[in-house]
């Protein structure tokens, strides 16, 4: 129990002198600490977060750890209670020897960049026993010798210091010795045998004694050693040494087994009594693991190699003894001159793997301890690192570096920096070693998404399928993972009332762009959109693309006739030409438009189909009907032409056109040439009536009679119509057809006259007849009076009571300004206007002729004959 008080009271004291003498040092950053050794494993040592101003759980919070340099590990930190304590049994002799104070040197890191030096005394404790290095010695005494002689002996050592060393040495009780103890200037203790009486040999030839070694521990440590004293014949001769003290120096990198140096001593006597012999004396067995005294001829050589960096000095003694025993002593110091053959170390304390781009300069990445177990010059280390990196090095304490950034980083111009720390020492040649590290650069979000142009124009065909894929922008992002995931949305806007949106949507992954909607170039011809990319990063960054969607014309539209308008009554217009009419003689015009553009909207026309083919002739992009020779009686009254309009789209499309065309130079031959056309008996209502009059006949012959009364009824109404046409009637037979014609009908930037002459039939049938002279009036009732012979028959009472509609109706003569064809779709509702007042005057003049056909009184039709 003694061995453990006093290491309490040691550490009673250091504490005590920490506290109260070295208080000053504790607060500048130097911890000192005591415990004594051979201490337990977990022992406690000190309060390091109380020293450094923490509570016990910080200590993991802030990242504290004992950095050590190169040793082995002798002390650990407790994190629960913040306490310093042993992590392994220590030995105060492995460390030190024979120091007198064994301290142990390590540091303490917090927040990776701060260090605390920490200084522990390791206390010594009674652990070892005084040992001889042998545990007999023989000494060899001649019977001659005087009292009084000392006689050098073994000497006992003790690893420990200061009371636990060595104190003293005993000899057991006799009658012929004594023990004398010297003191070395190394403090050493050397026990000395002393002859106190004449040896007889005779008497007594061996003497045994006992040697014992005891330190001054509590309890106290002892060994003994037998000594045996042989007596020996007279040898008054003792060996000598050519040198008190030899010394050699010699580099660590020796060879192994060279000889370091030769010792020599001369005995005078002869024979026996003259033969030296040569042994260690006072040494310990490293050592004697190191060297070899070669015992007959004295050369001292190396067992292996010396380092310097374990021992630079080497002490030990050497005695020659002679046949009869006489002995000497020398003693021998060998020291070790440093060679540089250690490279130095880099030890990486604490190491940033990965850094953000947007550290600022100044910032420690790394903390690394530099050394060297060389000397000197030797041990001199400078470390270096790459110039064209944008780190540098900054010295802190102990050989400490700190690896600090000197620039702003960029990880988009570089994201790894291998960075290769380069130690080298002062000795010649200098010796260097490397150590690499790897440093990443993290990304932020310093990099908005980019588009490779500002703006981007697309054309696609109108009448494109809905949902189909239009075109695709991608913008890039120089960042990495979430920094640089790029998005795509369209910019709110508006077009023709909706939002853009609705028109064209976009993929926010790929940036593909898809059409909502089949586009139609008659309704827009372009869009303007904005495509906004937007990275993943925070706060995200984003930019802007202007994108432009030009509508392309198909072909799509037919073209659309104007003029002649379809009329809404069921009723058929008719052209009108004099005979009179030279070759070229404008008959009407065929006007039509095409709500495409360009080539699409291109309009050609042609003369399909005619009932007198090389009468007439239609003008390839005029559209005007013209005649292509002069009229002949045997041309006939009606001239049936198909016209067809056709656009220059691909392919092309086209729309068609009847027109009828009357010929006559007066209304009379007019009324003549419409009384010898005869309109053909329908073949269907021919064998109708027959199988009628079949179906009669077999029924019954009651019906004949009826048939005779109404055979007779129709031979009554015949006659009265022959008799109208003896009076120059020209009406009978005259075809259901419907008739309306348009004089002169030239370029619409002309002047045309229309006059309303003459209505027949029930069916409201109209005849207009061109004047010569085209004048712009109405066939007054007083000229069907004094100039037609044909109306004077005919009351005229009833057009009397209509005189006043047909003045209200009486066309005026138009100047009608026909829009030019290229103006394309801007001019659609002057086309529609245009064709709208044409077909209204029309129909006006179409009116007119049915109130005049109402005071005709036509006349029943000839009698068909049946079979």
């Amino acid at each position: 129990m003694a061995a453990p008080q006093r290491g309490r009271d040691y550490r009673r004291f250091i504490l005590l002198s920490v506290l109260l003498g070295t208080q000053r040092e504790a607060w500048a950053g130097h911890l000192l600490y005591s415990v004594p050794e051979e201490t337990d494993k977990g022992s406690f040592v000190g309060n390091i977060a109380k020293d450094l101003g923490l509570e016990p759980g910080e200590l993991a919070e802030r990242g504290v750890r004992i950095v050590s340099r190169g040793r082995t590990q002798l002390f650990a930190l407790n994190p629960r209670s913040g306490s310093l304590v042993t992590a392994d049994r220590i030995d105060r002799e492995e460390l030190c020897a024979q120091s007198a104070r064994c301290l142990v040197n390590f540091n303490i890191l917090m927040d990776k960049m701060n260090l605390y030096p920490v200084e522990v005394e390791i206390i010594d404790v009674n652990d070892n026993a005084p040992r001889f290095l042998t545990e007999e010695m023989t000494v060899k005494i001649t019977e001659n010798t005087a009292p009084g002689v000392r006689f050098p002996l073994n000497e006992a050592r003790d690893p420990d210091v200061g009371t636990n060393s060595l104190q003293s040495y005993q000899l057991s009780p006799n009658h012929h010795f004594s023990l004398v103890v010297q003191n070395g200037d190394d403090g050493a203790k050397y026990p000395e045998l002393v002859l106190e009486r004449v040896l007889d040999r005779e008497e007594e030839a061996v003497h045994h004694l006992l040697l014992t070694a005891s330190d001054g521990g509590h309890p106290p440590r002892s060994q003994t050693a037998r000594i045996q004293v042989t007596v020996v014949d007279v040898n008054d001769h003792a060996p000598v040494f050519s040198l008190p003290q030899y010394q050699v120096t010699v580099p660590e990198n020796v060879p192994v087994g060279a000889r370091l140096l030769t010792v020599h001593a001369v005995d005078l006597d002869e024979g026996v009594n003259g033969e030296v012999t040569y042994s260690f004396r006072k040494i310990t067995q490293k050592i004697l693991q190191i060297f070899r005294l070669n015992s007959h001829t004295g050369e001292l050589s190396t067992l292996e190699g010396l380092d310097y960096e374990e021992s630079s000095y080497y002490e030990m003694e050497v005695q020659a003894q002679d046949g009869p025993g006489s002995m000497t002593r020398a003693k021998v110091i060998i020291t070790v001159l440093d060679v540089n053959d250690n490279a130095p170390e880099v030890t990486v304390t604490s190491v940033s793997n990965s850094i953000p781009e947007d550290t600022p300069p100044g910032t420690v990445v790394a903390l690394f301890y530099l050394q060297d177990r060389d000397s000197g010059k030797n041990g001199e280390v400078t470390c270096t690192i790459s110039e064209n990196l944008p780190f540098k090095l900054e010295r802190s304490i102990d050989n400490y570096y700190k690896l600090m950034t000197a620039k702003n980083l960029d990880r988009e111009k570089c994201s790894v920096y291998n960075i290769t720390l380069k130690a080298t020492d002062g000795g010649t040649p200098p010796l260097f070693s490397e150590t690499h590290i790897s440093m990443n650069v993290a990304d932020t979000n310093d990099n908005p998404p980019a588009f490779p142009q500002s703006s981007y124009s697309v054309y696609i065909p109108e009448n494109n399928p809905r949902g189909a894929s239009i075109f695709s922008v991608t913008a890039h992002d120089p960042d990495s993972r979430e920094n640089a995931r790029v998005t795509y949305s369209l910019s709110e806007d508006t077009l023709q009332g909706a939002s853009l949106s609705s028109y064209v949507s976009v993929n926010s992954d790929t940036g593909i762009l898809y059409a909502l909607h089949s586009f139609d170039y008659e309704q827009f011809r372009d869009l303007q959109l904005r495509v906004t990319a937007h990275d993943s990063g925070d706060p995200p960054l984003s930019s802007n693309v202007s994108l432009s969607i030009f509508i392309l014309d198909q072909n799509d539209n037919t073209p659309e006739i104007l003029y002649p308008a379809p009329p809404t009554d069921g009723s058929t217009g008719v052209e009108l030409a004099p005979r009179s009419a030279e070759p070229g003689y404008l008959v009407t015009k065929v006007v039509a438009v095409d709500r495409d553009s360009g080539q699409n909207a291109w309009l050609s026309y042609r003369l399909l189909k005619a009932s007198e083919p090389g009468l007439f002739a239609v003008g390839l992009h005029t559209g005007e009907v013209r005649t292509a020779r002069a009229l002949l009686d045997r041309d006939a009254l009606k001239q049936s032409l198909v016209v067809a309009v056709q656009d220059h789209g691909q392919p092309p499309l086209s729309a068609t056109v009847t027109l009828t065309v009357a010929v006559a130079d007066s209304i009379p031959a007019v009324l003549a040439d419409l009384g010898s056309i005869r309109t053909p008996a329908d073949p269907d209502d021919s064998d109708l009536t027959l199988y009628l009059v079949v179906a009669v006949a077999a029924v019954s012959c009651v019906f004949l009679a009826f048939v005779i009364v109404l055979l007779a009824l129709r031979l009554r109404r015949w006659h009265a119509s022959r008799l109208l046409q003896a009076s120059g009637g020209g009406l009978v037979g005259v075809p259901a057809s419907h008739f309306v014609g348009v004089d002169g009908v030239r370029a619409f930037l002309q002047t045309y006259s229309h006059e309303v002459s003459l209505t027949a039939d029930s069916r409201k049938s109209h005849v207009i007849f061109p004047q010569p002279n085209y004048a712009d009036t109405l066939i007054s009732l007083e000229t069907c009076e004094k100039k037609d012979p044909l109306l004077t028959a005919i009351d005229f009472r009833e057009c009397k009571e209509e005189d006043e509609n047909i003045q209200l109706v009486k066309l005026k003569q138009q100047r009608l300004q026909f829009p030019s064809v290229d103006c394309g779709r801007r001019c659609w509702p002057k086309w529609r206007a245009w064709a709208l007042a044409i077909s209204s005057r029309s129909r006006s003049a179409l009116s007119l002729s049915d109130s005049l056909a109402q005071s005709f009184t036509p006349l029943p039709p000839p009698e068909k004959k049946k079979l």
